[in-house]
């Protein structure tokens, strides 16, 4: 099969794996327990989150573990929300569900919501989130890394601002992580999500990382888990899987953020020269995720072209996974001022450390005839080329 959804999830790194594999048989311990084969396992916690917190140059007090992404951005968002009652949030247009649906939630809560705009490369301008902050803004939460079209957002300067008005920050790096340095003092963020199935690791289990001294209340009520702030039994082996994972992933980057660079500017490049009527879709170079290749198709519908390369066991998306089935075109697209018939004709490749440059010649083989049969039998195409002459 030729996989190129690496946005959507990575496969289980055979490392990270090998790491898991004691502690889903011999070493199963409750790592609260008090005797030594407990802590056993809750050494092996303490260094995953000793990996974690230097990976992302972090303390390992500010590393509390989550069942992925989207309770870490909910966890961020709610748990400051206690804290701070009633007043502004502010977050963008382009956040993934596990944002927006959130703040949709805080609204109804009687919280005033800000959606900053992007431009048409889906990059928020700092100066409109200056003007959107108000008197009682109580929190700011931007994505690092858009998981649709890949845009990397100016997070220093966003965070200057946040800083300069004593608003916390908070951003959703599970596109980040992993895949491009992340360094949370350099960002000046005060807390960030991240997911350990974007960085071949197991799935379910995540981090929040919160800078100290940030006021953040607990979710979940129970146990005395993660300092009390995060009650339930740890997921010892997906925290063990992650941190494996996440270190391999940190000691590739170099090679491999060039490498899949390179494969994707040829993809682009392929589609855009030898497919007519394509548009790439976000940023170019070092401002967009090193896999992310998000193109739109005029004449045709994404949806179709994707069943069309799932025949042909290649898989790809038409955008974030957590919204798959949708019938709404992608609200990324849209807010980019992209449009209708480009945002439903378009489609996300996002290629990852088993991508190889043979992939594209495999892809183009597969996509080039598959554009051309649903243009074929496009209403809309057939009207474009004779009005063309």
């Amino acid at each position: 099969m030729l996989y190129l959804d690496n946005a959507a999830t990575t496969p289980l790194h055979p490392k990270a794996l090998e790491a898991m594999m004691p502690y889903l048989t011999e070493h199963f311990a409750n790592p609260s327990s008090v005797y030594s084969p407990a802590r056993k396992v809750r050494a092996a916690i303490d260094e995953a989150r000793q990996t974690i917190a230097t990976a992302i140059n972090a303390e390992p007090s500010e590393i509390f573990f989550t069942s992925g992404g989207t309770e870490a951005d909910n966890w961020a968002i709610k748990g400051l929300w206690s804290s701070e009652k009633g007043g502004h949030i502010i977050t963008t247009q382009i956040e993934h569900h596990g944002i927006l649906n959130v703040f949709e939630y805080l609204k109804k809560q009687g919280f005033e919501v800000t959606y900053l705009p992007v431009d048409i490369e889906g990059l928020v301008n700092p100066q409109d989130l200056e003007n959107a902050i108000k008197p009682d803004t109580r929190l700011i939460s931007i994505i690092f890394a858009n998981n649709e079209v890949g845009s990397i957002q100016p997070m220093k300067a966003l965070s200057d601002i946040a800083r300069k008005h004593k608003i916390p920050l908070h951003t959703d790096a599970v596109q980040a992580v992993g895949n491009i340095p992340v360094d949370v003092h350099a960002l000046g963020v005060d807390m960030l999500s991240l997911s350990a199935h974007k960085f071949q690791g197991p799935k379910g289990v995540g981090a929040l990382y919160v800078k100290k001294g940030t006021r953040l209340a607990a979710i979940f009520h129970g146990g005395a888990q993660e300092k009390n702030r995060r009650a339930g039994t740890e997921n010892a082996v997906g925290i063990i899987g992650m941190g494996a994972a996440l270190k391999l992933s940190i000691e590739a980057m170099p090679k491999e953020t060039k490498r899949i660079s390179e494969i994707r500017d040829k993809l682009i490049h392929e589609i855009l020269t030898k497919i007519p009527h394509t548009k790439l879709n976000g940023t170019t170079g070092d401002k967009r995720l090193p896999g992310n290749v998000n193109i739109s198709f005029s004449f045709i519908e994404g949806e179709s072209l994707l069943l069309h390369l799932d025949m042909n066991e290649c898989y790809a998306s038409t955008g974030s996974a957590c919204s798959s089935g949708a019938l709404e075109p992608s609200h990324v697209l849209m807010a980019m001022g992209i449009g209708h018939e480009l945002s439903n004709g378009a489609l996300r490749f996002s290629l990852g450390h088993g991508n190889t440059e043979e992939d594209i010649t495999k892809l183009m083989a597969i996509l080039q005839p598959a554009v051309e049969k649903l243009r074929s039998l496009s209403p809309l195409y057939d009207d474009f080329l004779r009005s063309n002459g």
